[in-house]
């Protein structure tokens, strides 16, 4: 999909599309020095973009930044607001937004320092895995790829250079035939998606891998783990292998592009009765109202545009 756009909010103020540019030498586009964000609006009960759990994932933006000694030289509150105005000012009812914030042209050398720039864009997206696997379930590879260990990379942190491992075990999978790449950590115990977090369901129990594993601290893995809570679905975040995870009833994962995709096949392995489940359907269901605001006990996670 081509991204088009009206204006790009690009070091502090809304830009015209075409001219949202940086200079060749980048320091992040040599070395990858970059933290982004994804973030979903979708569109209310009286059409108005409602922003899921916007301050959250703006924290997470400058806790990335945190993470790799990085200095965003704006205020969170302006990020913040600064998405509702990318949201205005390309007229969306609903759609993605990608806050960046990277190290910019001067010095080059990867130890370089130079000035943080920030930049946030927004477009319609449909769901990441297609509306056809938010139905019916995607089918999954295990990677060649391993996910990497905690002290090969920083995690927790959404860092550009690091999704060069995620690009390589989701190409992989696409080439064969699959919609997405399950990557293993470093002791063979699963980790997550190539862009996604993974839960199974096991005997109507819930199990995702814990955040003691090199996972990254998902919002909407989060937002998952409240709703079965309040659904009462029993819980247990613990490390769980790939042959659990063939002979689970269940499997889905989450993410803010991917929402939450059932996976019906995994390495050829048909996933229960190969359709979505009766807990992925209520947790799926529980979450597309919660993000359209049809759900009261969720609103406290939506910003109004």
């Amino acid at each position: 999909m081509t991204i088009k756009a009206d204006t790009i909010w690009l070091d502090g103020k809304l830009v015209p599309f075409a001219d949202a540019k940086v200079h060749v030498l980048t320091h992040a586009l040599h070395y990858g020095m970059g933290v982004f964000e994804g973030i979903r609006a979708y569109a209310g009960p009286d059409g108005r973009a409602q922003i899921f759990r916007l301050r959250e994932h703006i924290q997470r933006l400058y806790d990335s930044a945190h993470i790799v000694l990085m200095e965003i030289p704006f205020p969170l509150e302006q990020l913040e607001q600064a998405c509702v105005e990318v949201l205005r000012s390309n007229k969306l009812d609903a759609g993605y937004l990608r806050p960046l914030a990277f190290f910019g042209a001067g010095a080059m050398g990867v130890g370089a320092v130079n000035p943080v720039q920030v930049a946030i864009a927004a477009w319609p997206w449909a769901s990441y895995l297609g509306d056809e696997g938010l139905k019916k379930g995607i089918r999954a590879k295990v990677s060649s790829y391993t996910r990497m260990h905690v002290n090969v990379q920083m995690v927790r942190a959404k860092v550009s250079g690091q999704y060069v491992n995620s690009f390589l075990a989701n190409r992989e999978a696409a080439l064969s035939g699959y919609e997405e790449a399950i990557l293993l950590d470093t002791e063979g115990y699963v980790a997550e998606g190539s862009g996604e977090n993974i839960f199974l369901v096991k005997d109507g129990v819930l199990q995702t891998p814990p955040l003691s594993s090199p996972v990254l601290a998902g919002i909407t893995r989060d937002s998952v783990l409240r709703i079965a809570r309040d659904l009462q679905i029993p819980i247990r975040e613990e490390k769980f292998t790939r042959d659990t995870m063939y002979l689970a009833d269940e499997l889905f994962m989450t993410g803010t592009a991917a929402e939450v995709t059932p996976v019906r096949e995994v390495d050829n392995r048909r996933i229960g009765k190969g359709e979505p489940g009766p807990v992925t359907k209520r947790i799926q269901d529980t979450y597309f109202k919660a993000v359209r605001g049809e759900e009261p006990r969720y609103r406290s996670w939506l910003t109004p545009v």
